[in-house]
């Protein structure tokens, strides 16, 4: 009698990552910093439509939900290549409240910039400061970097008052940064080093870290 031959098994989806990675999320008292998926898309397409919560970015406002699906399509290999390191912001009660990540990695000066945008409704509510502590932790003390370099436009600003109370120390202006479309716009350069993360009101948010982090953002054993 022929034995009737195994099946296989289904081919690994590309879009999942590594099968074999556990998957990543790091949580402070109310949230919680994890990749964001397709299902993600409608939240992240409410925030995002308000053009109060881009008027300073190179995109949006989010217009179609085409848009903020290309994005999350994209993060995986971004995060494979040290492009990009972005999560989703993920409230306990309320669930997906905004994004915060890390971009333009240098792994010989061992440093990134930290970016983060919020819905409308949870602007002054305490989340930047929470996320900024998840993000910097994991910075300073999973990837081994020793500084953090955020910018903020220089009419904006709420976003450089929020990086002050976060620790971030203002160091100068740069001109003519930023192109979005045909405008150019100046922006104010804040900056973190592992030394003051460790004096800041940061440093004393407890933070619990699940998973790998992308091997392309870790810049030391």
């Amino acid at each position: 009698m022929r034995r009737r031959p195994s099946p296989r098994p289904p081919a690994p989806d590309p879009s999942m990552g590594d099968p074999g990675a556990a998957p990543f999320s790091a949580s402070g008292p109310r949230l919680t910093l994890r990749y964001a998926t397709l299902e993600d898309a409608p939240a992240l397409f409410e925030m995002a439509r308000d053009p109060a919560v881009t008027r300073f970015f190179s995109w949006g406002p989010y217009r179609r939900m085409a848009e903020p699906e290309a994005y999350i399509a994209g993060l995986e290999g971004k995060r494979e290549r040290g492009e990009l390191l972005d999560f989703l912001v993920v409230h306990a009660e309320h669930g997906p409240v905004g994004v915060t990540g890390l971009s333009e990695l240098s792994r010989r000066d061992r440093r990134a910039t930290v970016g983060s945008w919020f819905g409308h409704r949870w602007w002054g509510t305490g989340v930047n400061l929470e996320s900024k502590a998840i993000i910097a932790r994991l910075a300073f003390e999973h990837l081994g970097l020793t500084r953090l370099t955020a910018w903020a436009n220089t009419r904006n600003g709420r976003s450089q008052v929020a990086l002050e109370r976060c620790g971030f120390r203002r160091e100068g202006e740069l001109a003519a940064w930023h192109r979005h479309g045909d405008q150019v716009h100046d922006v104010a350069v804040f900056g973190m080093l592992r030394t003051g993360f460790e004096r800041s009101r940061l440093a004393s948010v407890p933070v619990e870290v699940r998973g790998d982090l992308p091997q392309a953002f870790v810049v030391v054993d």
